[in-house]
């Protein structure tokens, strides 16, 4: 029996190599602007306008607040001046333009909630409002202790429920909180009022985690010995208010006005990459590790 031959294979040309990819350099590489980023140089002669913007601030009828509403003021922001003294709040109104007096208590929680209905759209909160009771732990009451708590944490995270949630569907929105140096360095005396402090700017630090997405930034300022009615204790006593004086690298208080800057700064445009921060405006207080000077 005879083999039928197979017919014979056409042979097939071999497949043409791809060439190599060149891995592409992550440094070239520019990814899509994220929701509020900038696409362009910014106008630097208006970097720290606020027109079209309002902003809330609270406490703001003496000290560091008022002067932190007179200045957002004056970089054209529509401000709403909170205060549970209404009668301090008008008068800060009277100090300039573009100013609303507007009585709130924080502690009262049904009109931190009711607030935001009451103001429309908040662009800007600035929460200065504070206290502290001067004891050493074991000579605090129960009382002392919640009264310190719940204005400088509890009433803190009731205006950030309240305001930063519309900011978040809006997308976009500044707080700036005021803590103080005592969330950093501490002295006999200052423990629960250090305690709230350090706890605010991880208060704050967390909603920057979880509204930064959303557009909304939280920062915290930090000052350091100033002229306010909180000190009024320490400038009675001549010794201690000099104490203080020297403890810091200018050697001298704070006036008010020159934490203003500050909230402007977080406020406006000039800011917009910062958030979870803390800013130091303490004179150089914890810069410098006590005033001996060694000798030359």
């Amino acid at each position: 029996m005879t083999d039928t031959a197979e017919p014979p294979q056409t042979p097939q040309s071999p497949e043409t190599p791809e060439p190599p990819q060149t891995p592409q350099d992550p440094r070239n590489s520019r990814p899509s602007p994220a929701p509020g980023a900038p696409t362009e140089r910014p106008d630097y002669a208006r970097l720290f306008r606020l027109d079209g913007r309002t902003a809330l601030v609270v406490g703001g009828g003496s000290g560091i607040g008022r002067e932190s509403a007179l200045a957002l003021a004056a970089q054209g922001a529509r401000v709403v001046v909170a205060d549970r003294d209404l009668a301090a709040a008008r008068g800060t109104c009277k100090l300039g333009e573009g100013l609303t007096p507007f009585e709130l208590d924080i502690l009262d929680a049904d009109a931190v909630a009711a607030a935001p209905g009451e103001l429309g759209d908040v662009d800007v909160l600035v929460v200065t409002a504070g206290v502290n009771v001067r004891k050493r732990i074991l000579d605090y009451s129960g009382e002392e202790f919640d009264r310190v708590v719940g204005l400088n944490l509890r009433a803190h995270f009731d205006l950030i429920r309240a305001f930063a949630g519309p900011m978040a569907q809006r997308g976009r929105g500044s707080v700036i909180a005021f803590s103080s140096m005592r969330a950093v360095v501490v002295e006999p005396g200052q423990g629960v009022y250090a305690a709230t402090k350090a706890g605010l700017v991880q208060l704050l630090r967390t909603a920057a985690a979880e509204l930064g997405p959303q557009g909304v930034r939280f920062n915290a300022i930090a000052p350091g010995v100033t002229d306010t009615p909180l000190t009024t204790q320490i400038k009675a006593d001549p010794a201690w208010a000099d104490a203080y004086a020297q403890a810091s690298a200018l050697g001298r208080w704070a006036h008010p006005s020159e934490l203003a800057g500050a909230a402007v700064f977080l406020a406006s445009d000039a800011s917009s990459f910062v958030t979870g921060s803390q800013l130091m405006v303490d004179g150089g207080w914890t810069a410098v590790d006590g005033r001996f000077e060694p000798p030359r």
